[in-house]
């Protein structure tokens, strides 16, 4: 874990560099943003494999500047709760009437679980389908727009980002949806998803494996790890992925569900990925999920009442990886309540039921409940 000393040193960095623009004219602006995630958890292990032990974390700890210069948006994000600062966003854009060009590193185009802020999701935990198939925050070029409740996006990207550099290749992918309802409280949301990776030499030439192994009792969970696909052998890896997502809104009740899955290929053998999941959200306040309908995504919620808003959500989630001679997969169902405090402050509580399994086998490999938490904290 870095030190205070080394956080502060850079938390001082970032604000140093941004006096200048702070007093800059129209033409060069700067917004400071940031957000800090403190997560908990508690473990019910069966005697079926390696138990997980309870832990907590500052799990994210990000800051960021934003805004314009001379006609261009900007935007500098590291995220530094880690034992070293990592990169996030750090990319230009210029905005053509309803189109924007993006370059630098970005989070790509993929799965609506995805592109919403960790602010905003309502369980502490994305879905396994974001978590395994989502390129996340890659160096490209990328383009996105919207007209008349429809919205498109695209990429080309590398496979490596500012700070993992060893997994190399390159990629292209799109997604795209349509929201015929899109008024507050009244919502419906269609899209889909296409990206292409190839992956070069992985395993070898100082090339990352390919390896998909999410954590399935959660970001503590190392011990549940479910290794899916593992591709080292140093032979070119191919990959196409697709997603398809629908979600409503009716009031304080919200509806999710998506289905995406990915085929690798190195010319000698394959392995093939689905996952997907449902997910509803009650809003017991009077409030109402926010939803972007220019970008096709979910946004900040605003508490209508100083008290606060509260939140129930549940979810069922399902993944499985096939790559001879392993057929493996995982089911989890998640309960859970969120009590916005104010705008920008939040506790969250969720009670998650995994269970994983061998299917070449058919046996149970284990089951473990997780009893997460997070206070958050966001500017």
């Amino acid at each position: 874990m870095p030190t205070f000393r080394q956080r502060n040193t850079l938390a001082t960095l970032l604000l140093l560099a941004a006096v200048p623009v702070v007093h800059a004219d129209d033409n060069v602006t700067a917004t400071f943003s940031g957000r800090l995630h403190y997560d908990v958890a508690r473990f019910d292990n069966d005697d079926r494999g390696t138990d997980e032990r309870a832990n907590d974390d500052l799990r994210a700890a990000w800051l960021a500047v934003s805004g314009k210069f001379y006609g261009f948006d900007y935007k500098l994000e590291t995220e530094v709760a880690g034992q070293r600062p990592v990169a996030r966003d750090v990319y230009v854009a210029r905005s053509f009437g309803n189109t924007t060009v993006t370059a630098g590193q970005f989070k790509q185009f993929f799965t609506l679980d995805d592109r919403g802020s960790s602010n905003h999701i309502p369980a502490v935990e994305r879905s396994w389908l974001a978590q395994t198939l989502a390129p996340t925050y890659r160096l490209g070029v990328g383009v996105n727009g919207y007209q008349q409740g429809m919205f498109w996006s695209g990429s080309v990207y590398s496979l490596e980002s500012i700070d993992a550099w060893k997994t190399k290749g390159r990629a292209a992918g799109g997604r795209a949806g349509y929201a015929p309802w899109r008024e507050a409280g009244h919502v419906l949301h269609l899209g889909a998803a296409l990206a292409h990776e190839h992956y070069d030499n992985p395993g070898a030439n100082g090339a990352s494996p390919l390896r998909v192994q999410p954590r399935v009792a959660g970001y503590f969970g190392d011990n549940s790890r479910l290794n899916l696909v593992d591709f080292h052998s140093g032979r070119d890896v191919s990959v196409d992925k697709y997603g398809l997502e629908v979600a409503a809104v009716h009031g304080g009740l919200s509806l999710q569900g998506e289905y995406g899955g990915a085929l690798y290929d190195d010319g000698q053998q394959r392995a093939r990925v689905t996952s997907g999941y449902l997910q509803a959200t009650w809003l017991l306040t009077g409030e109402t999920r926010p939803y972007d309908a220019k970008a096709g995504r979910f946004t900040q919620l605003k508490p209508a009442h100083d008290s606060g808003a509260w939140e129930l959500v549940a979810r069922i989630d399902h993944i499985e990886g096939k790559q001879w001679p392993r057929d493996l997969s995982a089911d989890a169902w998640t309960v859970g309540v969120n009590w916005y405090a104010r705008k920008h402050a939040r506790v969250m509580l969720d009670w998650t039921d995994t269970e994983r399994r061998d299917e070449a086998a058919n046996r149970t490999l284990d089951r473990t409940g997780v009893l997460a938490g997070r206070i958050q904290l966001d500017f």
